[in-house]
């Protein structure tokens, strides 16, 4: 992936530290997930997930919350809260399969 083709908040500030690696799996994850209802999002989130534990990929939370904050910079309102909404999801079912 050339300049040219690099989405801008994987050029901004907050993710230049983030291996390009894991830049890149966020990149084909939003786009993949790009127009598609909460409910769809969640079905691709959690194999990419998987997916990305058995590359190696893990993110700490500073990378997540960086790579989050630089999406959510050049995302539309409905994108942002799109995104919040599956984050605030994400949260709850991590929450749940804690308690059980």
């Amino acid at each position: 992936m050339d300049s040219s083709q690099t989405p801008l908040w994987m050029q901004d500030d907050l993710v230049k530290d983030i291996p390009r690696e894991k830049l890149e799996f966020l990149s084909t994850l939003f786009a993949k997930g790009h127009g598609k209802s909460q409910k769809e999002m969640m079905a691709l989130l959690m194999p990419a997930m998987r997916k990305a534990k058995q590359e190696h990929l893990t993110f700490t939370p500073q990378e997540m919350q960086a790579a989050i904050t630089a999406i959510k910079k050049y995302s539309s309102e409905a994108e942002r809260k799109q995104i919040q909404n599956i984050l605030e999801k994400s949260k709850a079912q991590r929450n749940n399969s804690r308690q059980t």
